[in-house]
């Protein structure tokens, strides 16, 4: 006969078959109030004794009620759309539903939450890096899956934050992605535009009409989304400073204007006069249109791709290698750091959230500065020997 337990405690049997078993209720349905009872058997009294003790306290730690209820790919949705979108920039939502949908789901979406391993969660990042890559639709198939490790650790980051959260809500005990081994970033040798082809470049900007805005790129180091969301309200000529406050993105289709990316990147810059010069000329320009650099062809904000390609065909034009706009603000902050700028100041201008983060960005550039310093240092300590 069954020995009794309080309620809750559970209580132990010896089966038909020899084994043992240890009944417990674990909760109570939120609707119909019923108990929800759990077993554990073993070959044992004593042994089922101890997985009982365990059981009971596992589900005191979780909420039984709903730790059974989710797949990952359940919990994941719910999870962006309660706790995730409402908080990110419109632009970091195409990247989470990226990974959710083109990687999460398909990859271990139909495991059950609380079932979910490290070992689960491993292979499928091992699996992301080898074949990850999505085959978008009217594309020439690609030859080449892999996924890239920025990619990868991207969807861990996701995901970690999505099973923190379930951990929260008692859904789960621990987070199974936190043992898991990542691959590492690829330090990719930065590129920028040779200083010998600034003066081509900026000659090939203004032939096009545009040397005000590539001008104002080189000497402030601005993001182009940053750049071609600015109003002529931005600008405070007697000041001589640029209020950057918002940036432009193309999403799904459309032109989306949204908060920086940061709250470092919140910011006011100081421009040089020739700056201000060029600027106000620009506005002779067009006087009554609100965007600093309107559109050529609509008049309206101008389109960050179409930004971007009109950078590649000024490089093409002056025949220098190709680089992306965005190390066009890396080429600002070179100069800046060879011209004896100090990296706080450097670092208030990128928008970036410390110094440490631009030293460590630009140390192709601060080695020299380095150098110098003990070349300094050297010499002083030197002519007094």
């Amino acid at each position: 006969m069954a020995k009794r337990r309080a309620n809750g405690e559970g209580n132990i049997r010896k089966r038909k078959d020899g084994r043992w078993e240890g009944r417990y209720t674990a909760g109570y349905h939120p609707e119909s109030g019923k108990r929800i009872i759990k077993n554990v058997l073993g070959r044992t009294q004593a042994e089922v004794k101890e997985k009982l003790k365990e059981a009971i306290a596992e589900g005191q730690r979780l909420d039984i009620s709903k730790a059974g209820n989710y797949t990952v790919a359940s919990w994941v949705r719910t999870w962006y759309e309660v706790y995730a979108e409402p908080r990110i920039r419109p632009n970091t939502r195409e990247y989470y539903t990226n990974y959710i949908e083109n990687h999460i789901v398909p990859g271990i979406g139909k495991s059950m939450l609380d079932k979910l391993t490290t070992i689960q969660i491993q292979r499928f990042y091992n699996n992301l890096q080898k074949n990850g890559r999505v085959q978008r639709k009217g594309y020439p198939e690609l030859k080449d899956k892999t996924l890239s490790p920025r990619v990868v650790r991207g969807v861990h980051t996701l995901l970690s934050n999505c099973l923190d959260q379930a951990v929260a809500e008692r859904l789960i005990l621990v987070n199974p992605a936190q043992g898991c081994k990542l691959p590492k970033l690829e330090k990719k040798e930065m590129r920028i535009l040779p200083q010998e082809k600034i003066g081509m470049y900026l000659a090939e900007a203004e032939r096009r009409g545009l040397l005000a805005a590539f001008y104002l790129e080189l000497t402030t180091g601005l993001r182009r989304g940053e750049l071609l969301a600015l109003l002529w309200t931005d600008l405070d000529a007697e000041a001589r400073t640029i209020s950057v406050t918002k940036q432009v993105n193309r999403i799904k289709g459309e032109l989306v204007v949204s908060p920086p990316k940061t709250q470092n990147s919140v910011r006011t810059l100081a421009i040089p006069q020739q700056a201000v010069n060029l600027l106000i000329e620009e506005h002779k320009r067009h006087p009554d249109n609100p965007y600093m650099f309107p559109s050529p062809k609509t008049g309206t904000m101008y389109d960050p791709d179409a930004f971007r390609r009109t950078h590649d065909k000024i490089l093409k034009a002056i025949g220098a290698e190709h680089v992306r706009f965005h190390d066009m603000r890396h080429l600002f902050a070179t100069l800046s750091l060879k011209n004896g700028v100090d990296v706080k100041t450097l670092s208030g201008a990128l928008g970036h959230y410390s110094a440490g983060f631009t030293l460590n960005t630009y140390t192709h550039a601060t080695a020299q500065m380095k150098q110098d310093a003990a070349d300094t240092i050297g010499a002083v300590i030197s002519s007094q020997m």
